[in-house]
């Protein structure tokens, strides 16, 4: 694995948990993170685009031939 893939999955990993937490879990965030999640409040929306954003980047790394998936 190289340092690209290394860091694309641990972005995914990032941006999939934060979309989970926004669609699902914001009253468990809220009670267990008080002060962080004053400072970093969960949107759904910039989740959603966060998400996408990391998928655009590892389709890019992909078609450039820097990514490969799962191997």
């Amino acid at each position: 694995m190289t340092f690209i893939e290394i860091v694309f999955y641990l972005l995914l990993i990032d941006s999939v948990s934060a979309n989970l937490f926004a669609w699902f879990g914001q009253r468990w965030y809220f009670k267990h993170f008080r002060i962080f999640s004053r400072w970093f409040p969960l949107a759904s929306g910039w989740t959603l685009y966060y998400l996408v954003l990391v998928l655009w980047i590892g389709w890019l790394s992909y078609m450039l031939g820097q990514l490969t998936l799962l191997g």
